[in-house]
């Protein structure tokens, strides 16, 4: 039986949870929050961050791992639907993508969203809770449009962000803007063909556990599960 460790709107966690359903894995879901600092979590992962996937009694720890040791176990199988390309080329631009998006994305939009208006209303003063910044919403809001005029721009010269077919790194995209999306922060009328990208991947079985996602004391915005916005 897999496990994930995760927090509902942890971008990373959301690109694990979509990567596992693209597979077929429905993985024991185990919520883990991940300013508490759990020992027992630590001793699973010492970095305190989610994603942590436990394959039989192997841990498997951050969103790239994951997705790198389920190509490695499982990839074969999928033949064309391979998500990580086998062409060294193809998947210099893949892994090159997934940083953009699970580091330099999340550094500069879903990392600030998600802390200043989810996690802060859960952690105490000693750790960082408390009201959101808004200069920093603010801050992510105006840097998430260049990215969309981005993912526009890759879409609008190929099929898919990193080629002819669906990858890695049209997951890990997806997963982080699902988490903007659900608190209304991202600026759909920004980029016409970054929307229409988003309207096939959330259209996808995969997506169908996250976009049920709901957060107690939090409405997701009134678009978030609509597949024709």
């Amino acid at each position: 039986m897999v496990k994930l460790y995760h927090h509902p709107l942890c971008p990373q966690s959301r690109f694990a949870r979509v990567t596992l359903a693209e597979y077929g894995i429905e993985p024991e879901l185990i919520e883990e929050r991940a300013f508490d600092r759990r020992r027992e979590f630590l001793e699973i992962n010492p970095a305190g961050t989610t994603p942590v996937m436990i394959d039989s009694v192997m841990s498997v720890p951050g969103a790239g791992v994951i997705a790198e040791y389920l190509d490695e176990t499982r990839g074969l199988a999928l033949g064309a639907r391979r998500y990580m390309p086998e062409d060294p080329a193809g998947r210099v631009e893949v892994r090159r993508l997934l940083d953009w998006f699970n580091i330099k994305f999340y550094a500069e939009v879903s990392q600030w969203l998600v802390t200043e208006k989810v996690y802060k209303r859960a952690m105490t003063p000693a750790q960082g809770g408390g009201a959101p910044d808004m200069d920093l919403v603010r801050a992510a809001r105006n840097n998430i449009r260049y990215h969309l005029r981005y993912i526009g721009w890759l879409t609008g010269t190929r099929n898919w962000l990193a080629g002819d077919q669906m990858t890695y790194a049209d997951l890990a995209a997806a997963a982080h803007l699902s988490s903007v999306d659900f608190l209304g922060d991202v600026p759909w009328t920004e980029d016409e063909a970054a929307k229409l990208w988003y309207a096939r991947m959330k259209s996808r079985p995969s997506f169908r556990a996250i976009l049920a996602d709901r957060i107690p004391g939090i409405t997701p915005a009134a678009i978030y599960a609509d597949l024709d916005f």
